[in-house]
């Protein structure tokens, strides 16, 4: 089997995954079949209690998994579905083989690190390249990202693996190593004693890189290559530069410039083929060049940190590429600002000329009042706009306050309430281990064929991936549904979950208990943001 290893240096984010997602995307462009694992060194089985502040969002795989936001960058690269089982972390290393060693596997034997950890990490990687290899045959490679950087405390088991990966005779491994340069600011020297270190670091624990990613600040143009090179012991065309780029569909065409997708296919003994990258190419020309200017509220409790709602933005960027515009995201900080006046809002978006909202999911009361506000100026100024998750709950809250006048109606998660439009289904409400309880994957949904959300998505029998606990109240559909403008647009198929809801007489007011932006693509934008950007230009 074929295999890429892509480690880092100095910090854990220095574009490890937009790095392997961009010569996944060069090689799935040129005809090859490409699968991404990230080993991940934490101790949890997956992502769903991490912060936000720490870790960013938590992305959804197809089939439910919770997992690193590098995922979010695989799939929308790649255009392809990444599973759970790509997601290796050590706390699910370490599950498993304890779960062995007390069914009896390891009878007789003492359990350690090595072989049994390492030898539990390799299984796990050969089964997702088993199933790639029945599938395209020799024509496909597994990239593996290692998270963290070299020389972690909790990074040696992963690093042991892709060694001994290495030394088996039946694969063909290239280890790819990402490091920044250094520039002081006072003479835009770049210095190169951090890289030549780390290449040092990994070569005491028996992998020697066959190329090097320098990362660098955009404004660098001269990069020492050939002391690299001599230094390091690695080709001078090897030694591939990325630099920070105003966006980051660009990586895989500076890639393609440097030949680095050429080389890789020309070790594994492949017959070299360019990728059909016209599309992606035309697509960044407009990124890079948009005819008109959009700004869009992004209505949120984490807004002050990017990375918490990243699938929503590049979402946001798929669709607005479409239309040869660029949206300005215009973050609004729910949580900063909730006890200022209402008035607060029309100034917000009047100073910002907002033409259209996104409010993202999350969890907790934190920031909830203020969306609410946020809801009803939306609507009642027919400004275009898509809710999320908590922003569907959100909407119908707003809904049920200042069009049903239900006074006091909230979510059951935000405390006591007389009008719980939201709340936990009886299913929930006595659950005491949370660990995949909440709705994370498809369902199937029935479909009100008048709706516009039927308009957008035509016969699908399922709906986009989910992340949540909390649900809109049976006990309210009729009442919601039928004293207004609002439409429960799309149910299951025993009516009890509302999926989509939308307003009447709106030109664009939608919002899904899903989470659609985990399925939108750089060249396949998602739907619902296609239209709100669609809308929103149409109040230009």
């Amino acid at each position: 089997m074929k295999y890429i290893v892509v480690t880092g240096w100095v910090m854990s984010w220095t574009w490890k995954g937009i790095v392997s997602a961009s010569l996944g995307s060069l090689l799935k462009n040129s005809g090859y079949g490409v699968e991404i694992i990230k080993c991940d060194p934490y101790i949890q089985i997956d992502a769903w209690t991490m912060s936000p502040y720490e870790h960013g969002e938590v992305f959804v795989t197809h089939d439910g998994g919770e997992v690193d936001l590098d995922f979010g960058h695989y799939e929308r690269f790649l255009d392809q579905q990444v599973m759970f089982e790509n997601s290796i972390t050590t706390g699910q290393i370490y599950q498993s083989v304890i779960h062995k060693e007390r069914q009896g596997e390891y009878l007789w034997q003492t359990v350690q690190v090595i072989p049994h950890i390492v030898d539990e990490v390799i299984l796990r990687i050969e089964n997702v390249a088993k199933k790639l290899e029945d599938h395209r045959g020799s024509w496909a490679v597994v990239i593996i990202e290692i998270g963290g950087t070299v020389g972690d405390i909790e990074w040696p088991h992963f690093a042991e693996a892709m060694r001994q990966l290495d030394m088996n005779k039946d694969n063909i491994v290239q280890f790819v190593h990402v490091a920044p340069l250094i520039s002081h600011s006072y003479n835009s020297e770049v210095k190169t004693k951090p890289l030549q270190h780390s290449i040092q670091k990994l070569r005491e624990i028996g992998i020697i890189p066959d190329y090097v990613v320098m990362r660098t600040p955009s404004e660098v143009t001269q990069v020492p290559s050939e002391k690299i090179s001599m230094m390091c012991g690695i080709p001078t065309e090897n030694c591939i530069h990325c630099p920070d780029r105003k966006t980051i569909y660009q990586v895989p065409i500076d890639f393609e410039l440097q030949w680095f997708d050429k080389q890789v296919q020309e070790w594994f003994w492949w017959e070299y083929a360019a990728p059909k990258f016209e599309t992606w190419k035309k697509k960044v020309e407009v990124l890079m060049n948009p005819q008109k200017t959009l700004n869009i509220c992004l209505a949120g409790k984490y807004t002050e940190l990017e990375d918490c709602y990243l699938s929503v933005v590049e979402a946001c960027i798929h669709a607005w590429v479409h239309f040869d515009s660029k949206v300005e995201i215009i973050r609004l900080d729910t949580a900063e600002v909730e006890k200022k006046w209402e008035e607060y809002i029309a100034l917000f978006f009047k100073e910002h000329a907002i033409k259209g909202v996104v409010v993202p999911g999350w969890f907790g009361e934190r920031g909830v009042e203020w969306m609410i506000l946020v809801a009803k100026y939306a609507r009642e100024n027919k400004t275009p706009y898509l809710w999320i998750c908590l922003g569907l709950q959100v909407a119908v809250i707003e809904y049920a306050r200042n069009v049903l006048w239900l006074e006091g109606a909230n979510s059951t998660e935000f405390g006591t309430t007389p009008h719980p439009v939201i709340d936990l289904m009886n299913s929930q409400k006595d659950v005491e281990n949370k660990w995949w309880t909440m709705r994370l994957w498809h369902y199937e949904a029935q479909l009100n064929p008048s709706s516009k959300v039927s308009t957008l998505y035509g016969a699908a029998s399922c709906i986009d991936r989910h992340r949540h606990r909390y649900e809109v109240n049976p006990d309210y559909h009729d009442q919601l549904s039928h004293e207004g403008d609002l439409r429960l647009s799309w149910c299951s198929p025993d009516r009890m979950l509302v999926e989509y809801i939308e307003y009447s007489h709106h030109p664009y007011f939608i919002a899904t208990q899903a989470h659609p932006e985990f399925e939108s693509a750089f060249l396949d934008p998602q739907p619902l943001f296609r239209d709100l950007i669609k809308a929103s230009l149409q109040r230009e």
